[in-house]
């Protein structure tokens, strides 16, 4: 596949190194020739320095006879405008725009082929916004992922030494979780992945993929995470967009509370959230969070657009007795350092990005594609389409399924009816299939075995 990738920034260039992975095509456009040049040593990618809707920049990044066209850059018009070339001058298939305003998010559906011709558009808020919303309606998880429309999740945690996990095979799971039909997909320990076995033994600090049907999920990690209290109480230091609508989606559950610096905004987010209480000052203030009794707060969420402000504000709130903090850190090179210490968990917007971008260039049908573990590992939700004798997968048992190696099904969805993976369940025409990849370099294999036949379109 041929991809023209416009934009080299955070999420440009952990797109391009994501895909180089799987021997794609693939050509970068910036106007910063010192980050082109970065990157070209680093990966091996073709790279264009000009302005990335210009139809001459284009045409020399090869889109005449690209497959698709990726526009990430900083700006929402140049994202558009770039779609729009590709469209009117190359006739390119498939084009992605990330954008951010809701204003032309808003704006009476002019993406459409005879206004704004943008296929898919990704927006990091809005992604971010849910990432958020789902941890904290999960107390203990460090990520949540839907699959199926929300049928499915996929919950990840670590095994703490009072859990009633650790020692135990992963087979005793569902004894131990209260007879809730759930599964391990993933076990990374000591950031080394492993796909489990039945007879594999859980330790203490073990970092954990759970699947199960979304239900269910309540119930399993109140069994698995027993002192984990559920949350009431939120501060969210940063009135932007983000924190705007977090605090919508939020308020009508939980005593929301949110620190904004910037006095006018204050005033405007006082008159359009409804119940939220909206505090002027700075959040890394010791005096404002203890006057805001920030020891009774069970989740404090720093997402202003300042990484060091964040990670400040989260280490202090920590320190004053916040249950949780989850803190938005741009600067992907920051995460591992400050994730799993003061800081419990550590949101990236490139890689949250990352996956939405992700499910629109998978092939056999991938219709979904999160990224886990900072882009080291992905699970996707697959569709089996055709029959017996035009797929490779339909009418096999998954335990006949000659799945590349590093791969594992987690879970089958059958209409309304959720399946957790078990090696004697027959697969029929239009299951979706929910798989753990620890290995990338075997997507193309996945992608193969779900391939759809010809005769399916």
């Amino acid at each position: 596949m041929k991809i023209i990738i416009l934009g080299a920034g955070q999420v440009g260039g952990s797109l391009a190194q994501n895909l180089v992975k799987e021997a794609s095509d693939i050509t970068l456009v910036d106007t910063d020739a010192e980050r082109l040049r970065e990157l070209q040593d680093r990966y091996d990618i073709r790279t264009i320095c000009g302005r990335a809707s210009h139809p001459s920049v284009l045409r020399q990044a090869g889109a005449e006879d690209a497959d698709m066209l990726i526009a990430v850059t900083n700006s929402d018009e140049v994202n558009m405008v770039a779609c729009q070339v590709a469209y009117s001058v190359f006739h390119t298939p498939t084009k992605i725009a990330r954008v951010r305003s809701r204003e032309y998010l808003a704006g009476g559906g002019i993406f459409r082929d005879d206004a704004m011709p943008v296929d898919h558009i990704v927006n990091p808020e809005e992604i971010v916004t849910h990432d958020i919303k789902r941890l904290i309606d999960n107390p203990g998880a460090l990520q949540v992922m839907d699959f199926a429309g929300g049928q499915v999740k996929l919950v990840g945690l670590r095994i703490e030494l009072d859990s009633p996990l650790v020692n135990q095979e992963v087979s005793a799971l569902r004894s131990i979780a209260d007879g809730v039909d759930a599964r391990v997909a993933a076990i990374f320990r000591r950031d080394r992945p492993m796909i489990p076995e039945g007879n594999t033994v859980l330790e203490a600090w073990d970092e954990v993929f759970l699947i199960a049907a979304a239900a269910d999920i309540p119930h399993l990690m109140s069994a698995l995470r027993k002192s984990e209290r559920p949350n009431k109480r939120v501060v969210i230091a940063g009135g932007g967009h983000i924190g705007e609508n977090l605090a919508r989606q939020l308020e009508h559950r939980y005593g929301v509370r949110v620190i904004e610096q910037d006095r006018n905004r204050c005033f405007n987010l006082s008159e359009t959230l409804e119940r939220s209480i909206v505090l002027n000052g700075n959040a890394s203030n010791r005096e404002l969070l203890i006057e805001e009794s920030i020891e009774d707060t069970d989740v404090f969420c720093a997402i202003t657009n300042d990484d060091e402000a964040n990670i400040m504000s989260s280490m202090l709130a920590k320190s004053l007795g916040a249950r949780r903090v989850i803190t938005l850190i741009n600067n992907p090179a920051y995460v591992d350092l400050i994730e799993g210490q003061d800081i419990d968990i550590a949101i990236s917007p490139q890689l949250a990005t990352l996956g939405a971008i992700l499910t629109h260039i998978r092939r056999g049908d991938v219709v979904r594609v999160h990224s886990l573990r900072r882009g080291a590992a992905e699970a996707i939700e697959a569709i089996a389409h055709g029959d017996h004798q035009s797929s490779k997968v339909i009418g096999k048992s998954l335990g006949e399924l000659n799945l590349p190696s590093g791969t594992n099904v987690g879970a089958l969805i059958r209409k309304d009816e959720v399946m957790i993976a078990h090696d004697n369940i027959v697969v029929e025409p239009d299951d979706h299939f929910v798989l753990f990849l620890v290995d990338k370099t075997r997507i193309k294999d996945v992608e193969a075995l779900f391939q759809a036949p010809v005769s399916f379109f």
